[in-house]
């Protein structure tokens, strides 16, 4: 037993273990993270992007429909996303202080499905519109990156803003 307890043939190994796995646990929590804050600025930027088309007046002039809207807010975004679970709403008012500006929160049913209904109201000529765009993304992990998983379904809800005032257009 005394021979036994003496070894020191693999303790560099359990050393390595000892050290190793918390590394790979901070690893992939990091990775973890840096993903979903990439795909958050994707659709940060697709919101902008779409903001603009609703600004200068083409998404009225060509009279996009919601879904032709969404249909092309999904071409000009990364295929990482899915346009099927892609969310977006559009608000508009006739002055800053008269829109809403305050957090959706998502409601799922018994499948997970979102149930919310989302409005689109591109505005006219000088009205002040809000755009959202949100996504479920999905958090592989999430032990390695607590809070990550905020929406209780392991997903984190990314979200993309623009607020703007329409131009005159003709």
């Amino acid at each position: 037993m005394r021979g036994f307890l003496r070894a020191e043939k693999g303790a560099t190994a359990l050393e390595f273990a000892l050290v190793a796995t918390p590394l790979m646990a901070v690893l992939f929590g990091s990775m973890q993270i840096a993903i979903v804050f990439y795909f958050d600025q994707v659709l940060q930027t697709a919101a902008i992007q779409a903001g603009r088309t609703l600004m200068v007046g083409s998404a009225q002039k060509q009279a996009l429909t919601a879904s032709q809207f969404k249909t092309a807010v999904c071409n000009s975004i990364s295929s990482a996303f899915t346009c099927s679970s892609l969310m977006i709403d559009v608000q508009s008012a006739n002055s800053f202080s008269n829109l809403s500006t305050t957090p959706i929160t998502l409601t799922y049913n018994g499948s997970g499905q979102v149930t919310n209904s989302f409005s689109y109201s591109p505005g006219s000529q000088g009205s002040v519109v809000i755009i959202r765009l949100l996504y479920d993304w999905p958090v592989f992990g999430s032990v390695f990156a607590p809070g990550l998983d905020d929406q209780g379904n392991s997903t984190h809800l990314l979200v993309g803003t623009s607020v703007f005032k329409n131009e005159p257009y003709s």
